[in-house]
């Protein structure tokens, strides 16, 4: 019988890069690729049949049917998500991301599949100037962080129906890495053209994990055999963001200064670039939402890894030396 791996939100950013790792060095025999979006860049796979894409919105009930495959050994990951913050109304990551979890769910139980991995997030911890780990409690303050939370439950209420059955939830930090246009490659392009603020002084923890590595804690995890586990991701240990800056400046070789100012004057100045921009029919990064994220402490400890014996290979400057050996254009 085939061992299936269902990647739902496959054609994202972290589903791409699993599913690369997977096609390379795995015993998956057939991939099944779930996305609103397409998914572009496997063309090959898709035409030899090893990977199914199937175009699919996670908030309605899942009928895609599956056949000759062993229950026991197949997986699914779960990373259908409204997740960009600012990017959506209040109400989308409610309705996606709980309904997505449920019908996920609903589907792995009529295909006695017993084997999911979910996506969370670190939003559920909300801020805080202490260490967050895998015991500390979940104070979600934003809609995401509270969908997330909630779509947790779900998959948790999934698993206490069988104890046939295994879950793993991950809480990755700021995820960053080749061909992603996200916060850290934002930081590299703006210190680039000399134009990075540091908030506050950069003194604050963000937490932040590498592409790469992530994918690798998620394998590791995978071949323990605990029902439950509910881990952290990020690099251990981690530098606070003016550290970063100074380690992406030595790595890449700029040196023009950076700026350092209060968040509350960044989201200020923020707010009248966002609306005269949006009078002149122009979007930009420049958001005040995006610029009080940028001052909130996000001390994330992976603890469950540490205690685990993971190794974590990609601290800031060997995530980036990793980077420009796998994507040297990302940086031209």
């Amino acid at each position: 019988m085939t061992k299936l791996a269902i990647i739902f939100g496959g054609s994202g950013y972290i589903g791409k890069q699993l599913l690369s790792h997977l096609l390379e060095c795995s015993n998956f025999r057939k991939f099944y690729v779930c996305d609103i979006k397409p998914l572009i860049g496997f063309e090959n796979f898709v035409n030899d049949g090893r990977v199914v894409y199937v175009p699919m919105d996670v908030r309605k009930s899942i009928e895609m049917k599956i056949d000759n495959y062993n229950e026991d050994g197949s997986w699914i990951f779960n990373f259908a998500a409204v997740h960009r913050e600012p990017g959506h109304e209040y109400r989308e990551y409610f309705d996606t991301n709980i309904p997505g979890a449920k019908n996920v769910a609903d589907f792995a139980c009529k295909n006695k599949i017993k084997n999911i991995l979910f996506t969370s997030s670190i939003a559920p911890y909300g801020r805080s100037l202490d260490e967050r780990t895998e015991k500390s409690p979940l104070y979600p303050e934003t809609a995401y962080g509270v969908s997330k939370a909630i779509a947790e439950r779900i998959h948790q209420e999934w698993l206490a129906e069988q104890r046939e059955r295994k879950l793993i939830i991950v809480r990755p930090s700021v995820i960053f890495g080749p061909n992603d246009p996200g916060n850290v490659y934002r930081m590299i392009k703006s210190l680039r053209k000399g134009t990075f603020v540091l908030p506050n002084g950069g003194n604050i923890i963000k937490g932040y994990g590498y592409v790469y590595g992530l994918v690798e804690s998620m394998l590791f995890v995978m071949n323990q055999k605990r029902r439950l586990v509910i881990y952290n991701y990020a690099e251990n240990p981690l530098v606070p963001l003016k550290e970063m800056v100074s380690i992406a400046k030595k790595e890449l070789g700029y040196n023009r200064p950076t700026i350092k100012l209060s968040v509350k004057l960044l989201a200020f100045v923020a707010f009248f670039i966002q609306k005269g921009l949006k009078l002149l029919g122009k979007t930009s990064d420049v958001h005040p939402v995006r610029v009080r994220k940028a001052g909130f402490p996000t001390n994330i400890k992976p603890q469950y890894l540490i205690d685990n014996g993971f190794e974590f290979k990609y601290d800031f400057e060997n995530a980036l030396k990793h980077w420009k050996t796998v994507s040297p254009e990302d940086f031209d």
